[in-house]
């Protein structure tokens, strides 16, 4: 039993299901890839109006989506885009949620944690924090390696790790201001920056920290994990790169925006949105920059690669498809609402939610 759980996790991100995008960055390591393929150009299959803004990302597992709205409600929808349950969180959910053994987490402004069965929407467990979530739960195995955990963040300041089964307590890491992102897995490590400025390396087994390096400013978003080395943004428009075995910075780039956004990295590829409006690709071992795409809006939303494309939203209400070697656009589709939501990309569909609203998806044109 525990050799199964311990493997199945340290093998996540190379054995990725292309029918499942299960949590905000789809997977542990929020590295922001997705397997399988898209076939530009896409149509618009269907659309769903929830009863408020969507600034949750979309998640999808077994034939089924889930997101949160600024309307206080847990959606769940088919594959086809009908409603199948929805759940009453009580206040904005714009975490995204996290998909795990037919379990849906998902926090909210409330500071409030939900653990909803996936299959009839009816709750599970909540757990609260004392401040408002933002970020995705993420999740990894215990010390023992015989129970999974759930990892997340909050608003009071504190990382939090509680048994995914009974929602009870493990710890929580005291950081020195709010958490805003997901915290990304590394092996026993959770790496997450804070807006204490620092990027705090967090054992999984104890609570206790690690390691933490100093960034002088603000990170509002999330880390991806690559191998031993971890790419994040900060609010001063630098752009990091730091080796997790010598725990320090391998190298950084100035001169962008504001990174709400947060990077997806594939080889020797790295792409990461700014508040200036351009979507930056670096390459992973230098930190040169290899293209510049620029939006008509702020692009705070993820980008997610897939094969040899980058999907793109911005807050000019734009999806866009770029091709991560060159950073040509191949196929762009105008909603007309402003997009902050990271898109979901799974089965060979973009999802995505807008702020009027509507979670749109798109996929191949017949």
């Amino acid at each position: 039993m525990i050799g199964t759980l311990l493997n199945s996790f340290i093998g996540y991100s190379q054995t990725k299901n292309p029918a499942c995008w299960p949590s905000f960055r789809g997977d542990p390591q929020l590295t922001g890839t997705a397997t399988g393929s898209l076939k530009p150009p896409l149509q618009l299959l269907w659309t769903f109006q929830a009863g408020d803004a969507i600034k949750s990302s979309p998640v999808m597992c077994n034939n089924m989506i889930f997101f949160g709205s600024d309307d206080g409600f847990i959606y769940a929808l088919t594959r086809d885009g009908k409603l199948k349950w929805k759940f009453p969180a009580g206040t904005a959910v714009e975490a995204a949620p996290l998909y795990l053994d037919n379990t849906v987490y998902a926090g909210s402004l409330e500071g409030t944690l939900f653990a909803v069965d996936a299959t009839s929407g009816k709750l599970k467990w909540k757990y609260l924090t004392e401040g408002q979530i933002v970020g995705s739960s993420n999740w990894t195995v215990t010390a023992d390696g015989r129970r999974k955990e759930i990892l997340t963040g909050s608003y009071d300041y504190n990382l939090h790790a509680v048994d995914a089964v009974s929602g009870t307590p493990l710890w929580k890491y005291e950081s020195n201001n709010f958490i805003n992102g997901s915290a990304a897995i590394s092996g026993s490590l959770a790496i997450f920056g804070g807006c204490d400025g620092y990027l705090h390396l967090v054992n999984t087994g104890t609570g206790k920290v690690e390691d933490t390096i100093n960034l002088e400013t603000y990170i509002a978003s999330s880390a991806a994990i690559q191998g031993n080395q971890v790419w994040f943004g900060n609010y001063d428009g630098e752009f990091f790169c730091v080796d997790l075995k010598q725990r320090s910075i391998r190298w950084k780039t100035g001169g962008g925006g504001p990174f709400l956004s947060s990077p997806a990295v594939f080889g020797e590829r790295v792409v990461i949105g700014s508040q200036n409006r351009y979507l930056y690709c670096y390459h992973t071992e230098t930190g040169e920059l290899i293209w510049k795409y620029k939006a008509l809006g702020k692009v705070d939303a993820s980008p997610v690669v897939i094969g040899n494309l980058v999907v793109m939203a911005s807050s000019d209400g734009r999806v866009h498809l770029l091709e991560l070697e060159t950073g040509k656009e191949v196929w762009v589709y105008e909603i007309g609402s402003q997009i902050t939501a990271t898109p979901g990309v799974v089965a060979g569909m973009i999802l995505v939610g807008a702020h009027d609203g509507i979670l749109y998806a798109f996929g191949p044109a017949k």
